[in-house]
């Protein structure tokens, strides 16, 4: 899976935690990686268990059995610089992703592997360009 300049999305604001899932799962649409239908899921998944992992990222992704929905792997990272409230979370770099074929799991170890370290997240919130992020998670299996 390649991270592209189109997958990448600087410099956006949300009302709310919903607004910003939704975009995550229109931009998953519009980039081909799933149907429509998966924002729901993406909607749903959130609902049940918070998508926020610490660190002011929260990486919003479908319910299981949701896969029907994942024409092929992907991620989208979307910049939040003001920040959109998860559950009482400050977030300010939103990650939607879809895994298929059972790559779920290592998306999101890679991204997590990133994620951890604050100064990364820095880079991330303070990116001026698409490119900038892309070299952050290059070498991440991504």
């Amino acid at each position: 899976m390649e991270l592209k300049q189109t997958d990448i999305k600087l410099n956006q604001t949300f009302a709310d935690k919903e607004a910003a899932i939704r975009f995550a799962g229109e931009l998953l649409v519009e980039q081909g990686y799933v149907q429509t239908a998966y924002i729901e899921k993406m909607i749903e998944r959130d609902a049940l268990t918070s998508t926020f992992i610490g660190n002011q990222v929260a990486i919003p992704h479908g319910t299981e059995g949701s896969n029907e929905l994942i024409n092929e792997s992907g991620i989208v990272i979307i910049q939040v610089p003001e920040g959109v409230d998860f559950d009482g979370n400050e977030v300010k770099v939103v990650i939607g992703i879809a895994g298929a074929d059972g790559e779920h799991l290592d998306v999101l170890s890679n991204i997590a592997i990133v994620c951890s370290e604050e100064e990364n997240v820095a880079e991330i919130i303070h990116a001026k360009s698409a490119q900038a992020v892309i070299d952050l998670f290059e070498g991440s299996d991504l």
